[in-house]
């Protein structure tokens, strides 16, 4: 059984993570966790989408070059993934900058181009003031720049594209096909509806370079396979910045621009335009499965095993980007049988937007605005800031940010320490082992169905409310119910809080890591209750509640409720037309 985790491939940033990025990262990692200890083989990579307009304009600012700036970026978010306990798989770590990786993004351009999807054209194109190139439709925001907030003017200029148009018809029917959030999908059918090709060039330095020579005999010529990767020249801090006259830096490099024909033989010049970094996003999820493959983008078998993801978790405003772009990408890919499944993210769930204590929107662009999960886990500790950030809402809602709430889970973290710290007193049994342990089964049950429907706040509620349970009881409760109770809390407790989780098993005496026990067994039979509160109306009025067998059917839950005394009162001797009832919730007499 496999199980594929993916979160959105992000682009690391000077701010760094902020405790809104732990509203995605932590809440997969409980995924990644619990699945593990189901014996599912789990895939949880990690890697940076470290080309394009948000690295190269970070990198300006500060005067630096990008490749140092996302380097030191990419390995500073990495510190604080680690930081929060995310168990990302690290030998998978992939960087879109890297040659090894836009190789294949190069390799993905020629493919289209052979199959007549990629093609250039002198077009009206959107022009950023701000960061001197053309954008994609989808990258215009009322008529200012996704990135910088610069006002876009029209301009006709030459410029590379993909057909997306051509596949307008199977991208919307696709959406019938996926479990996405209805929100996403009627922003992507809208989106789709009004579709244009997909302007792909950029006229700056900071992407991958397109693979085309342009020879004066020959025309667009597609540079051969085996030379590829055409690399980025390296350029020195200041050379690689616009200059304003509507072509990239690069093609003030002769050594870079000046080549020679792979067709004709004769001088000729390369594109200087670079791909926007929307298309290295667009094939990621696929290299993950076999990151270190030389031969290809990756290794056909692992995709088989691993692909489509089980499980794509990021943020909603990708609904008419990224999420497109991929999906076009994958049905390239699969009408070219290089892979067998259309859609790559059968399942999407997005998180809801974590805003500051004034209400705005937390933003790296505001400093202002952001909590750390370095400021958080200095003060609290990693575990309180996970079970914080998963208790505090459900995982698809908007929160506001508020440092005094999480006191709430470190004394529940408190609680399940003392738990750990009972002294038992030797007991074969107590009279509340039964209800103990029908308490831990109802836990286990509730705590795996809500981890699997990515209802974290519920699944930390139903651990609390055990916790509570355990400690109410801790006395009149025998040994052997009570430890096994403390072990399946703990393992409980692995994918939420595993250091506490760990404390508390080594506590216990147990051998090895909490982290490679299998995930506690629930028994519904054990999880039953022995008897149920079923309510009663007559003529839709309640007149009574009613406590009977939880394991009677209908005619014995109405044959009971028609007995008891309250009832009988309520009816004053009146013959019931009818009885309607439901076993184990409702009964209705109609007289």
């Amino acid at each position: 059984m496999t199980y594929y985790c993916l979160d959105f491939f992000p682009y690391p940033s000077g701010a760094g993570l902020t405790v809104g990025h732990c509203r995605n990262y932590v809440p997969t990692d409980v995924v990644s966790r619990y699945y593990r200890m189901r014996g599912y083989d789990v895939l949880h990579p990690m890697g940076w989408d470290a080309f394009g307009l948000p690295a190269e304009n970070e990198a300006i600012r500060h005067g630096v070059h990008p490749a140092e700036s996302t380097a030191r970026y990419a390995a500073n978010y990495k510190r604080q993934m680690q930081l929060i306990r995310c168990t990302y798989d690290w030998d998978r770590e992939i960087n879109s900058s890297d040659p090894a990786y836009y190789r294949w993004t190069q390799w993905f351009f020629l493919l289209l181009y052979r199959r007549g999807l990629a093609y250039r054209d002198v077009a009206p194109v959107n022009w950023c003031s701000g960061c001197q190139t053309v954008l994609a439709h989808e990258e215009v925001e009322e008529g200012v720049c996704w990135r910088c907030g610069s006002p876009v003017v029209e301009r006709s200029l030459p410029q590379w594209w993909f057909r997306t148009t051509a596949y307008r018809e199977q991208l919307a029917a696709g959406l019938d096909d996926v479990d996405w959030p209805s929100h996403i999908t009627a922003m992507q059918r809208r989106w789709i509806a009004g579709l244009r090709d997909w302007l792909v060039s950029r006229q700056r330095y900071w992407g991958a370079p397109i693979p085309i020579i342009h020879c004066p005999a020959c025309g667009i010529v597609p540079v051969p396979e085996e030379e590829l990767p055409v690399r980025l020249p390296p350029l020195p801090t200041g050379a690689f910045e616009p200059r304003g006259d509507g072509r990239s830096p690069l093609a003030n490099i002769p050594e870079f621009v000046n080549t020679t024909c792979p067709q004709c033989g004769g001088s000729a010049q390369r594109e200087t335009d670079t791909m926007a970094g929307s298309v290295c996003s667009s094939w990621y999820f696929l290299r993950f499965a076999s990151p270190h493959e030389q031969r290809f983008a990756f290794d056909r078998d692992a995709v088989k095993y691993w692909l489509p993801a089980d499980l794509y978790a990021g943020g909603a405003e990708h609904a008419t980007g990224h999420l497109l772009y991929a999906r076009f990408f994958t049905r390239v890919m699969a009408d070219a049988g290089l892979i067998d499944f259309r859609e790559p993210f059968p399942v999407l769930r997005s998180q809801g937007v974590v805003h500051a204590s004034d209400g705005r929107r937390m933003s790296k662009s505001r400093p202002e605005t952001v909590v750390t999960p370095d400021d958080v886990v200095a003060r609290h500790g990693a575990d309180a800031l996970r079970a914080h950030v998963l208790f505090i809402a459900p995982f698809d809602a908007n929160v506001t940010w508020d440092d005094s709430a999480i006191n709430g889970v470190v004394r529940w973290m408190e609680r399940v320490r003392r738990v750990a710290g009972v002294d038992r007193k030797k007991n074969k049994e107590g009279k509340w082992d039964e209800a103990l342990a029908r308490g831990l089964h109802q836990t286990i049950g509730k705590v795996s169905g809500d981890i699997e429907a990515l209802k974290f706040n519920t699944a930390i509620a139903a651990l609390m409310s055990f916790t509570s349970q355990m400690l109410d009881v801790q006395d009149q409760v025998g040994d052997m119910v009570w430890l096994e109770c403390c072990s399946a809390l703990a393992r409980m407790l692995a994918p939420f809080t595993p250091d506490l989780a760990e404390e508390l098993w080594q506590m216990l005496g147990e051998k090895g890591s909490v982290h490679s026990q299998p995930w506690p067994e629930w028994r519904e039979d054990l999880a039953a209750e022995e008897t149920v509160v079923v309510v009663v109306q007559v003529n839709g009025k309640v007149r009574a509640r009613v406590t009977m067998p939880a394991a009677s059917d209908d005619e014995q839950t109405a044959a009971l409720a028609l007995a008891d005394e309250t009832v009988a009162s309520s009816l004053a001797g009146r013959h019931p037309k009818r009885v309607i009832a439901v076993a184990g919730r409702l009964v209705n007499v109609i007289v």
